[in-house]
């Protein structure tokens, strides 16, 4: 699927609670148009996806290009969020050079901010021509 599906697929629903240089807090209640088959909480993918779109910016309020491409990115899923859960989202950049940036995505229940998934994503950062 391409990524116009994907991403507003994905993102719909996500409210930006704060941004500073190098992290972004985000805030989301899990919709049901993202939940497993099997058993009615958050899908793999789903979370996966937003490691990757909310890292990324937390990569790109430090200044660094937008442009980039994930390298390795991983996800723990340390317990699952059902319909209508309100989750938090922060992305904490932990290095960002000239050429890689590091990010870590921390999904957790906003009422008890229990951690129900721990995403790493590392992106290649596409360096600017001279031309």
């Amino acid at each position: 699927m391409p990524p116009e599906f994907i991403q507003p697929m994905v993102l719909y629903g996500i409210r930006v609670d704060e941004v500073e240089r190098g992290r972004i807090l985000c805030s989301y209640a899990v919709p049901p148009r993202l939940l497993n088959a099997g058993n009615s909480t958050l899908h793999g993918g789903a979370i996966v996806t937003l490691v990757d779109l909310i890292g990324a910016a937390a990569i790109s309020s430090t200044g660094a290009v937008l442009s980039g491409v994930a390298i390795d990115i991983g996800v723990s899923y340390l317990d699952g969020a059902s319909v209508g859960e309100e989750i938090e989202i922060e992305a904490k950049a932990l290095k960002v050079g000239r050429g890689i940036g590091v990010v870590t995505v921390e999904f957790r229940r906003k009422r008890t901010r229990k951690v129900i998934a721990l995403g790493r994503h590392t992106t290649y950062l596409f360096a600017s021509s001279k031309l």
